[in-house]
C-alpha cells in the first residue's frame, strides 16, 4: 500500500472522527508527567536491546514513540514527536495493507 493511499485512508477516518466528536482541539495534551518520562525511557531502551539482537518490531518502534509523545511537554517538541509517531504509523499501515497475510 502507498503512502497516498494511506493518508487519505487517515484524512477520511479524521473527517469521520470530527462529524462524530466535534472540534477537540480545545481539549488540554495531557503530555509532559514524570511517570510518562520513565516509560519512555524503558521503550527506549528496549527498542535499542531488540534492535542488537536483531528483533525489532513495529510495536517496538510504535511504544517507543508513544512514550516520547506523552513524555514531552513542550508544545514545539510535541509536535515533532506526534510526526515520528505518526510517520511510524503509517509505515506500518502500509506495511500492513501490502501484505498478503
Amino acid at each position: 500500500m502507498t503512502t497516498a493511499q494511506v493518508l487519505a485512508a487517515v484524512a477520511a477516518e479524521r473527517t469521520r472522527q470530527t462529524a462524530l466528536h466535534g472540534d477537540q482541539s480545545h481539549l488540554p495534551y495531557g503530555t509532559g508527567a514524570e511517570h510518562y518520562r520513565d516509560a519512555a525511557d524503558t521503550a527506549r531502551e528496549c527498542c535499542d536491546m531488540v534492535t542488537r539482537e536483531d528483533r525489532l518490531t513495529f510495536r517496538h518502534i510504535l511504544t517507543e514513540e508513544f512514550w516520547e509523545v506523552l513524555a514531552e511537554s513542550d508544545p514545539a517538541k510535541l509536535y515533532v514527536e506526534l510526526i515520528q509517531l505518526a510517520a511510524v504509523a503509517v509505515q506500518m499501515a502500509e506495511a500492513v495493507g501490502g501484505r498478503k497475510s
